[in-house]
């Protein structure tokens, strides 16, 4: 059952369900609701392999694609070719990454930059798009505010990167700042 696929190439959709238990309502019978993690509504592409437990749900992942546990992926974000999801990495909504990028173990993408001074409460309207370029790769905890990142790019382990990144190179601290620039093609 192949459809076109957002990266181009047939995908495998695979629709799986989330469960709500009745142990509690959470709303102060002092017995919680709980809720349960898996993969929901996610369009593949061929050759991905995943490590659960992780929380997918209506995002789309293309071609050999690896998602390592504890990985959250969350609706209309999109995952290119080639690329390699760690441990505990965290995909908002409206986060798009190009091909061939590597997202390290504990690295955070924001949508909501707190614009009214706090945060948009669920107030779609307030939350911005991220866009990640081909051969990019987000070191271990860092965190990427709404911005777009040029091809050609690594974020340095702990990074904050608050501002576009436009030119190929490699960029550490908080906030993130060129170290050195890297050739278009490396």
């Amino acid at each position: 059952m192949g459809m076109q696929g957002e990266f181009g190439g047939k995908v495998r959709e695979r629709k799986y369900m989330m469960a709500k238990s009745t142990i509690g309502t959470g709303t102060g019978d002092n017995v919680p609701a709980i809720f349960s993690s898996g993969i929901v509504d996610v369009s593949f592409g061929k050759n991905v392999r995943v490590v659960e437990p992780v929380n997918l749900y209506g995002c789309a992942i293309g071609d050999n694609v690896f998602v390592g546990p504890f990985v959250e992926i969350q609706r209309g974000a999109a995952v290119g070719h080639n690329c390699k999801i760690q441990s505990h990495a965290f995909i908002c909504e409206l986060v798009s990454i190009g091909n061939d990028c590597f997202i390290s173990h504990g690295a955070m993408f924001i949508n909501d930059p707190f614009r009214t001074g706090g945060p948009a409460g669920g107030n779609r309207d307030l939350w911005q798009t991220t866009v990640i370029g081909n051969h990019v790769s987000v070191g271990t905890n860092a965190t990427i505010l709404p911005v777009t990142i040029c091809d050609n790019v690594v974020i340095g382990a702990g990074a904050v990167v608050t501002k576009d990144i436009c030119v190929p190179g490699v960029y550490a601290g908080n906030p993130a700042r060129l170290l050195r620039r890297l050739p278009e093609g490396e």
